[in-house]
C-alpha cells in the first residue's frame, strides 16, 4: 500500500490520465446502455407495461402488433382454452391527432375495461371508465397529453380526454394513449369511413391462478390455427426491431469493455517495464514479490474504482442535461453490473504486468546492466 501510494504521488498526472481514460470508457458504456433501455422502452413500453400475460397475434403478423388482425371468432376460441382466466380484444393503431395546437401522430391502444390489456404503471389520475377517456404516457405530458388535456382526432374530430398518466407506455416511439376498445373502434371507423366492423389487433389473455403463461401460450398455438400466441416477455423481447437495436448498441458496449481491458492492461504493463530497474533493486534489498504484486494491485483498484466513479458522475450529468429529449436514466443495477465487469476485466488485464513483476530475479541487480 505504501509503495503504491508513494508512486502515485510521484507521478499523479500519469495515473490521473489513466483514471480519466477509464472514466470516459465507463461513461460510454453506461450512457449507451441507458440510451438502449430508453429507446427499447419507447418502442415496446406499451406491450411491456400492460396487464395481459399472453398476447395472441395473427400468424401472418410475424410478431408485429401493428401488422396483426384477428377475427372475432378467435376471441371466443381463446376464451375456451384451459388456463385462460379472462380474455378480451386488444387493438393498436397510429392516428393523426391535434394536441397542444399541434398536429402529430399518436398511437391509440384499445382494450375492454375490466379485462386484460390495461396499463399497469398508472402514476396520476385513473383508468378510462367510459368512451373517449384515455390514459396517456407521462413522458408526453408537456406535448398536450397532460392530465385533463383534450386530444382531438384529426379524422372525425372526436375529442379524447386525458384522465390518467402512466409511465413507460410509449409504442413505436410515439405519444401513446390507452382507451376503451369501443373508442379505438370508433377512431378506426372514422379513419376508414367504408369499414363497418373493426377487428382487434390481438387477443389479450389473463392466465388463471396456478396456471403457467407458457403452458397457456403453447395450448393456444396448438389448438387454434392461424395465430401466434406470445407471453408478455416474449412479445417484448421478440418485437420487430428490438433485437437489431439491442445487438447494434450491444456491440458498441462490448467494444468499450474490450478497450477498457486493453487500456488498463497495456498501461500497467508499460509502467512495469519502465520501472524494471527500480523493481529489481527493491527485490535485491529484500522486498518480496508478493509485496510488489500487492502494490500493483492497489494501483489497479484505485485507478479502476476512480474511473468508475468519474464515469458514473459524468453519465448522471449527461442524462440529466438531456432531460426529456432522451428520457433515459441510469439504474443502480446497471451501474453495479457494468462496474463489476469493468473491475474484473481490468484485474484480468493486469495479469501480464503481475506476471512480469513475479519474474524479476534479485540476482540481476548484481549483473552490470542487469537492472534494466
Amino acid at each position: 500500500m505504501f509503495l503504491a501510494l508513494r508512486e502515485i504521488r510521484r507521478g499523479p498526472w500519469r495515473f490521473a490520465l489513466l483514471t480519466g481514460a477509464v472514466g470516459l470508457l465507463v461513461f460510454l458504456i453506461l450512457f449507451v446502455q441507458s440510451l438502449t433501455s430508453a429507446l427499447i422502452g419507447q418502442f415496446i413500453g406499451a406491450i411491456k407495461h400492460q396487464s395481459a400475460d399472453v398476447l395472441v397475434y395473427s400468424a401472418q403478423a410475424r410478431k408485429s402488433l401493428e401488422a396483426s388482425v384477428v377475427p372475432p371468432a378467435t376471441l371466443d376460441a381463446v376464451a375456451e382454452i384451459p388456463g385462460v382466466s379472462a380474455s378480451g380484444p386488444f387493438g393498436e393503431g397510429t392516428f393523426s391527432v391535434r394536441a397542444a395546437s399541434k398536429r402529430r401522430d399518436a398511437a391509440l391502444i384499445g382494450y375492454e375495461p375490466g379485462k386484460p390489456g390495461a396499463p399497469t404503471t398508472l402514476t396520476e389520475g385513473r383508468l378510462p371508465r367510459s368512451n373517449f377517456e384515455v390514459v396517456a404516457s407521462s413522458r408526453n405530458r408537456g406535448e398536450g397529453f397532460g392530465l385533463g388535456d383534450r386530444v382531438v382526432l384529426a379524422k372525425g374530430g372526436r375529442v379524447l380526454t386525458v384522465v390518467g398518466l402512466a409511465r413507460d407506455i410509449n409504442y413505436s416511439v410515439l405519444p401513446t394513449m390507452f382507451t376503451t376498445f369501443d373508442t379505438y373502434a370508433a377512431a378506426r371507423r372514422d379513419a376508414n369511413p367504408g369499414s363497418t366492423t373493426v377487428w382487434p389487433s390481438a387477443v389479450a389473455v389473463e392466465v388463471a391462478p396456478g396456471a403457467s403463461a407458457r403452458d397457456v401460450r403453447d395450448a393456444i398455438n396448438a389448438r387454434i390455427s392461424n395465430v401466434e400466441a406470445l407471453t408478455r416477455n416474449q412479445a417484448v423481447r421478440e418485437a420487430p426491431g428490438v433485437a437489431s437495436v439491442s445487438q447494434s448498441l450491444g456491440a458498441v458496449v462490448f467494444l468499450c469493455f474490450f478497450v477498457v481491458a486493453i487500456v488498463a492492461g497495456l498501461f500497467f504493463l508499460i509502467l512495469t517495464v519502465q520501472k524494471a530497474s527500480a523493481l529489481t533493486l527493491l527485490r535485491a534489498v529484500g522486498v518480496g514479490g508478493g509485496a510488489l504484486v500487492r502494490s500493483l494491485a492497489v494501483q489497479v483498484v484505485l485507478v479502476v474504482v476512480g474511473g468508475i466513479a468519474v464515469g458514473s458522475l459524468v453519465t448522471v450529468a449527461a442524462l440529466g442535461a438531456s432531460g426529456a429529449s432522451l428520457d433515459a436514466t441510469l439504474s443502480v443495477r446497471q451501474l453495479v453490473v457494468s462496474g463489476l465487469i469493468v473491475f474484473v476485466l481490468a484485474l484480468v488485464a493486469s495479469l501480464g504486468a503481475i506476471r512480469r513483476v513475479l519474474r524479476i530475479e534479485p540476482i540481476r541487480a548484481t549483473i552490470p546492466g542487469g537492472m534494466s
